[in-house]
C-alpha cells in the first residue's frame, strides 16, 4: 500500500486541468473548462472541469470527482493504479508500506493482470536486447525495417524465444501465478499441456491511453503456411480490441496539438510515421474500425485523416470506416498512397519534411476522394455514374449535422455535374427510409421492454411523492450553500461578522435531512463545526465514501456560466449568489422547514382519520393543529397563502 504521506504529496501536486487535458480537449468557459463527454457520445459539451475546486463533473453520465477519480473512470484503474499513474506524471517517488498476506490476497484480478502483462513486456524487451537469439533475429529485424533504438524503446518492442515455454518458466521462477498468465492471454492450455502463445515472433505491446500494456501483437519472421503472419492477444478483462487503438498513448498529445488524427492500418505504419516526425497517428490494428475507436479519437480531435494503401480494391472495402466516422459527427479527409506503397514504406522513402508536405498536399475531403475513386471505374458508363452518385449521397446522409450536409450536397452537385435538386431528392429518400426503419425497430420492441420504459405513476401517492421530491431539492439547495460558502463571512442583524456555517446551523437547528447521503454530509459538517472546524468541499472529496464524493461534486459544480459578454460589453450587471449569501441561505432553510412541516401536516391528517377512540382522536387533533399553526407561521414569512 502507498503510505499516506506519499498520497498527500501526490494530491498536493496534481492539477485537474493538466490531468484531464491529457485525455480530453478542454475549452475555457469563464473560470472553468468544458468539453464533450469522454464517457459518452454527445453533440454538445456537458463535461466541466472546475480548477478552483480541483474537480470534474460530467452531466451526461453523472460521473464526477477529483483527478484520482478521473483516472479511475477514464482508464478503468483501481485507486492504487490511479495514484501510481499520477505519481509518475508528477515525479513523486512511491513509498509503499509492506502489505499483509490478507492485503496481498485482496489484490483484485484486474491489478494482477496489469502486473503480469507488465512482467511479460519487460521479459520480451529483455530477450530482444540481452539474449543472443533476440539480438540476432528480433533486433536485427527491427533495424532492417529502419527503426532506431530510440523508436524501438519508445514503443516497448520485444522478441519471444522460439521455444514452447520460455515465458511460462520465467514467470514461474519470478513467482507470478500461472492462473493470471493464462487469463492475460500469454499462455495456452490444451488438455494436459500448456505453452507460450507467442513463440519465435517479434512483439508489439499494445498500450491503453495511460500507457499500461493491455495486450500484445506478434509477427512471425519465417515463412510458415501453417502459422498466421500476425497473432494478437485474445480478449480479456483488460483488452477489448474494438475499444483500443494502437499507438494512442504515444500519439494523444500530438493529435490534440495538430487537431487532426492520421488513421492507418498496421503497427509498422504507426511506428514508421512516428519515427519520421508524424506523431499524430494511430492504427485500428488490422481490425475493422469501430464506433468505440472513433469515440476514443474524438476525445482529442474532431478531424480524422484516413491513410489508404495504393490499392483501389482495398480502399473500397475500407469505405465503411469513413461512413462510420461521418456518422460519429467527425470531419473526414483521406489520402491514397501511390500504387504498391503504404504509410510504412513511403515514410522510409521520404525525408520528414517531404512526408509532411505529401500528407498536406494529398489530403482531400471525403467527397472528392470518393468521387475520384468511383469515377476511375465508372468512366462514361451512365449506370455506374448513377451508382457513384448514390454511394456518395449515402455517405452524406450519415452526417448528423444538417448544415454540413447542405455544404456537401453543393460540393457533390458541382463535382459530379448534376443538379443540386436531384442530389437533395436522393438524400431525402435515404433519410426518410432510415427514419422509417428506426420507427419500425421501435414498434417491434418487446412489450415488456416498452412497459419498463414507461414511467409508472401511483395516483394515490402522487402528491406525497411530489412533496418528497420538493423536500429533496430543498435539502440539496441548503447543503449546497453550506458546502460552497460555509467559510464566507457574513453580517448578522447587529452587523457583527460571523461565518456562514455558524449562521446556517443556528437557523437549521435540529432538522434532519430525509436524503440519507445529504444527512450524512450534514452530520459530518455539524460535528466538525462543533469541534471548531469548518468543512470544505476539499475535505469531503478526500473521504473514501464514493456516495459522498459524487454528491459533493454535483453540489459544487455549476453547469452554467454567466456570459462575460453581457457584463463587459453591454454593461448588464447580473446579481450573483455570492452577493446575497445570508438571504439565499435563510430562504433555503425556511423553505425546507416549510416543506418538512407540510409533510408532517399531511401525515398528521391521515393519522387523525385512523384514530380508534376519542382520547386518541383528541391527542392527534392537538398535534395536527400545532403543526398547522407552525406551517402558517412559516408561510407568512415566505408570503405564501394557505388554507
Amino acid at each position: 500500500m502507498i503510505n499516506q504521506t506519499t498520497i498527500d504529496e501526490i494530491k498536493s501536486r496534481m492539477d485537474i486541468v493538466e490531468v484531464v487535458g491529457d485525455f480530453v480537449a478542454l475549452k475555457k468557459s469563464g473560470q472553468n473548462y468544458k468539453a464533450l463527454s469522454p464517457f459518452g457520445n454527445e453533440k454538445t459539451p456537458s463535461f466541466y472541469v472546475v480548477p478552483s475546486k480541483g474537480i470534474f463533473k460530467d452531466f451526461s453520465s453523472g460521473k464526477g470527482g477529483d483527478s484520482i477519480t478521473f483516472i479511475m473512470e477514464i482508464d478503468g484503474s483501481s485507486y492504487l493504479e490511479a495514484l501510481k499513474y499520477l505519481a509518475k506524471k508528477y515525479g513523486v517517488e512511491i513509498v509503499e508500506e509492506e502489505r499483509t498476506d490478507e492485503q496481498l490476497q485482496a489484490q483484485n484480478e484486474r491489478e494482477s493482470l496489469f502486473i503480469v502483462l507488465n512482467f511479460a513486456k519487460d521479459y520480451f524487451q529483455n530477450i530482444l536486447w540481452e539474449h543472443e537469439e533476440g539480438k540476432s533475429i528480433g533486433l536485427s529485424y527491427f533495424k532492417e525495417r529502419g527503426f532506431t533504438e530510440e523508436t524501438i524503446k519508445s514503443f516497448d518492442l520485444g522478441y519471444s524465444l522460439n521455444i514452447w515455454d520460455g515465458l511460462i518458466k520465467e514467470a514461474d521462477k519470478k513467482g507470478y501465478k500461472q492462473e493470471f498468465i493464462e487469463k492475460a492471454g500469454l499462455k495456452i492450455v490444451k488438455e494436459d499441456r500448456s505453452y507460450d502463445r507467442f513463440r519465435g515472433r517479434v512483439i508489439f505491446p499494445i498500450h491503453n491511453i495511460t500507457g499500461k500494456v493491455v495486450a500484445f501483437g506478434a509477427r512471425i519472421l519465417v515463412k510458415d503456411k501453417k502459422q498466421p503472419k500476425y497473432i494478437n492477444s485474445p480478449e480479456t478483462e483488460l483488452y477489448h480490441k474494438s475499444h483500443v487503438l494502437y499507438g494512442i498513448f504515444q500519439a494523444k498529445q500530438a493529435i490534440r496539438q495538430a487537431d487532426n488524427c492520421y488513421l492507418v492500418e498496421g503497427y509498422t505504419d504507426v511506428i514508421s510515421m512516428h519515427q519520421a516526425g508524424v506523431k499524430n497517428v494511430v492504427a485500428s490494428s488490422g481490425t475493422a474500425l469501430t464506433e468505440d475507436q472513433i469515440k476514443l479519437i474524438s476525445r482529442y480531435t474532431k478531424n480524422i485523416t484516413v491513410l489508404f494503401d495504393g490499392d483501389s480494391a482495398g480502399i473500397k472495402a475500407a469505405m465503411r470506416g469513413i461512413d462510420m466516422i461521418l456518422e460519429g459527427g467527425l470531419n473526414v479527409r483521406a489520402i491514397s498512397f501511390p500504387e504498391g506503397e503504404d504509410p510504412d514504406s513511403y515514410a522510409k522513402q521520404l525525408s520528414p519534411t517531404a512526408l509532411t508536405g505529401f500528407l498536406e498536399d494529398e489530403s482531400i475531403d471525403f467527397i472528392k476522394f470518393k468521387t475520384n475513386l468511383y469515377n476511375k471505374d465508372s468512366g462514361a458508363d451512365p449506370v455506374r455514374k448513377a451508382q457513384t452518385i448514390r454511394e456518395i449521397v449515402n455517405s452524406i446522409a450519415k452526417i448528423p449535422d444538417s448544415i454540413k450536409r447542405t455544404v456537401y450536397i453543393k460540393e457533390c452537385s458541382s463535382l459530379l455535374d448534376i443538379e443540386e435538386s436531384i442530389v437533395v431528392a436522393e438524400l431525402n429518400k435515404i433519410l426518410i427510409t432510415a427514419n422509417k426503419e428506426r420507427q419500425i425497430k421501435e414498434l417491434r420492441k418487446p412489450v415488456d421492454q416498452v412497459i419498463q420504459e414507461e414511467p409508472q405513476i401511483n395516483e394515490k401517492q402522487g402528491s406525497s411523492k411530489s412533496l418528497d421530491s420538493i423536500i429533496n431539492d430543498q435539502e440539496r439547495e441548503s447543503l449546497r450553500m453550506l458546502i460552497n460558502y460555509g467559510t464566507r463571512v457574513i453580517l448578522d442583524q447587529e452587523d457583527n461578522q460571523q461565518y456562514l456555517v455558524s449562521y446556517f446551523f443556528s437557523e437549521i437547528e435540529d432538522v434532519e435531512f430525509v436524503n440519507p447521503v445529504y444527512n450524512k454530509i450534514l452530520k459530518i459538517c455539524k460535528q466538525k463545526f462543533e469541534d471548531g472546524e469548518i468543512v470544505t468541499s476539499k475535505y469531503l472529496l478526500s473521504l473514501s465514501d464514493e456516495a459522498i464524493k459524487n454528491t459533493v461534486v454535483d453540489l459544487v459544480t455549476d453547469k452554467y456560466d454567466i456570459s462575460e459578454l453581457w457584463q463587459n460589453k453591454y454593461g448588464i450587471v447580473i446579481p450573483r449568489e455570492e452577493d446575497k449569501l445570508k438571504n439565499v441561505t435563510y430562504s433555503n432553510i425556511v423553505r425546507l422547514k416549510f416543506r418538512v412541516i407540510e409533510k408532517l401536516v399531511m401525515n398528521a391528517k391521515e393519522s387523525l382519520k385512523k384514530a380508534e377512540n376519542v382520547e386518541e382522536e383528541i391527542s392527534r387533533q392537538e398535534n395536527y393543529i400545532k403543526l398547522k399553526r407552525m406551517q402558517m407561521q412559516i408561510a407568512d414569512i415566505l408570503g405564501i397563502v394557505i388554507t
